[in-house]
């Protein structure tokens, strides 16, 4: 499938089929292409925690607000965070990156206000989770991005030090009843010529 078709056929499922699960090769698959995720000079401030344990999902559902049911049913959720210390993610570019990104950090970001750092680090993981639903919908997914979670209650449940939770991910096959199917709900963007343009 070409893909302009996958972008077509992709869509944000609504309800699970709690019966079926990843399998272990698959979900190793989707961990390695998300490490591949890029990211401006290469900075890569995140954190991908995978949970499969449902136990846990069934805790974290209860501070996902309207996505309960999607966490519960989900065969795993992936909780996408961003580090939350300017002084550690510093520190952590140095060990890896060239002169030339951090020469560019120094230069572009790093004069700028603590919460525009910090913004611009966030728009990293925005990044990754773009790459990562086409990958899903590559590797036939179905996938559900929701910022609709308590983010302060999964950094306490996941006791995740140093990173801040910005968003998730439920990973699964959909329900055969999901009415938010394409075949079933025709999908609505605004049209192209409103969005996309040429000069």
């Amino acid at each position: 499938m070409d893909f302009k078709a996958l972008a077509t056929d992709r869509y944000t499922t609504k309800k699970y089929d709690p019966t079926k699960k990843l399998p272990e090769a698959l979900v190793k698959e989707l961990k390695e292409i998300l490490h591949l995720s890029p990211s401006s000079i290469n900075s890569h401030p995140w954190r991908f925690t995978f949970v499969r344990d449902q136990t846990l999902k069934e805790e974290l559902a209860g501070v996902s607000f309207h996505n309960v049911e999607k966490v519960k049913d989900a065969s795993h959720i992936v909780v996408f965070s961003v580090i939350d210390s300017i002084e550690l993610f510093e520190e952590q570019m140095a060990e890896y990156l060239p002169e030339g990104a951090i020469g560019y950090y120094n230069k572009n970001i790093k004069p700028g206000t603590e919460q525009q750092i910090k913004a611009w680090m966030a728009h990293q993981i925005y990044l990754a989770l773009g790459f990562f639903l086409s990958a899903c919908a590559s590797k036939e997914v179905d996938s559900t991005p929701m910022e609709g979670i308590d983010t302060a209650e999964y950094d306490r449940i996941l006791a995740v030090k140093d990173y801040k939770t910005l968003f998730a991910v439920a990973l699964g096959y959909r329900d055969a009843d999901d009415a938010n199917r394409p075949s079933v709900k025709v999908k609505s963007r605004l049209e192209i010529g409103k969005v996309v343009f040429s000069l």
